[in-house]
């Protein structure tokens, strides 16, 4: 299918009525916790056929499908040309891992930019750069949309469009709308035209679940904005703490959910710890149909 893009006066990005795919279909899905495992990072997560990879604030780590640690890059920003201490939400796509990189401190961020690592050996290899007149003010995930070779860019400051970049050339393509906007998104998820969102949204001091939300990434209706709905409260999480990243697992139609539990999050950094709790502990959740 010929990809037709649009940037329209709102500088939304649309595909107007094109129909995306029908290999899978997550609108309707019932998940049922199949697992839980144990990792070492706090931020996002990614699956290929064979391995999860995840993030934590400043590394890289690469686990088998049973939760065996396999390899992990401890210092992953010692070749970028802009400083940066903070990974969000990654993807791994054509054997390559996309990370949202940024230097946040509470609450903001600066040298943003899509930074591009070798799955196989979790080393830098290139970066996709940021454009300040998008709007985008802070990175805190980013998904592939394998179908039309795009990679996409939430802010967990603002929040109010989702943001689109080229794989091939390199460029800024556009934005979507999203209305209404999540409040703390932390991760995102492509698959077929569709975005589920992660957002710390729920009140952890008091026991209040986080949830996910869904939207068309190009929508067709009258100006471009797409309409966001609840997907799924996550009631089933150890303790209510910190949802982050997620990733659809299409090797095993599975999805992964990672979630931290156990320290108190002000203005997106940990400060000191919960009852019961000496250090954080972060986890993936894996979800079967």
């Amino acid at each position: 299918m010929k990809l037709k893009i649009s940037i329209i006066i709102c500088t939304v990005l649309s595909l107007g009525a094109c129909t995306i795919g029908t290999e899978r279909d997550i609108t309707n899905a019932h998940w049922n916790l199949a697992k839980v495992i144990e990792v070492a990072g706090r931020q996002g997560v990614a699956a290929d056929d064979s391995c999860y990879y995840v993030s934590s604030s400043t590394a890289l780590y690469k686990y088998s499908k049973d939760g065996v640690l396999l390899q992990s890059n401890e210092d992953p920003f010692v070749n970028l040309a802009l400083p940066a201490n903070h990974f969000g939400d990654i993807d791994v796509y054509n054997g390559e891992i996309y990370t949202g990189i940024e230097t946040f401190m509470d609450g903001v961020g600066q040298n943003i930019q899509v930074a591009v690592y070798d799955a196989q050996s979790l080393q830098y290899k290139y970066s996709i750069n940021w454009e300040p007149e998008s709007g985008q003010v802070e990175v805190c995930g980013l998904a592939v949309d394998r179908e039309h070779g795009r990679v996409w860019m939430a802010d967990w400051v603002q929040g109010h469009e989702l943001y689109c970049y080229d794989i091939a050339t390199k460029e800024y393509v556009g934005k979507v709308a999203l209305r209404p906007a999540p409040k703390l998104q932390q991760g995102i998820c492509v698959v077929d035209g569709k975005v589920l969102i992660s957002c710390d949204d729920g009140q952890a001091e008091y026991g209040e679940a986080d949830n996910l939300y869904i939207a068309d990434l190009y929508p067709s209706g009258e100006g471009g904005i797409s309409d966001v709905v609840k997907y799924r409260t996550m009631h089933d999480f150890i303790r209510a703490g910190e949802i982050e990243g997620l990733t659809y697992d299409r090797s095993r139609d599975e999805l992964v959910v990672l979630s931290n539990r156990g320290a108190r999050i002000i203005l997106g950094m940990p400060r000191g710890f919960y009852e019961g709790y000496d250090h954080e502990i972060h986890e993936i959740f894996i979800y079967a149909k």
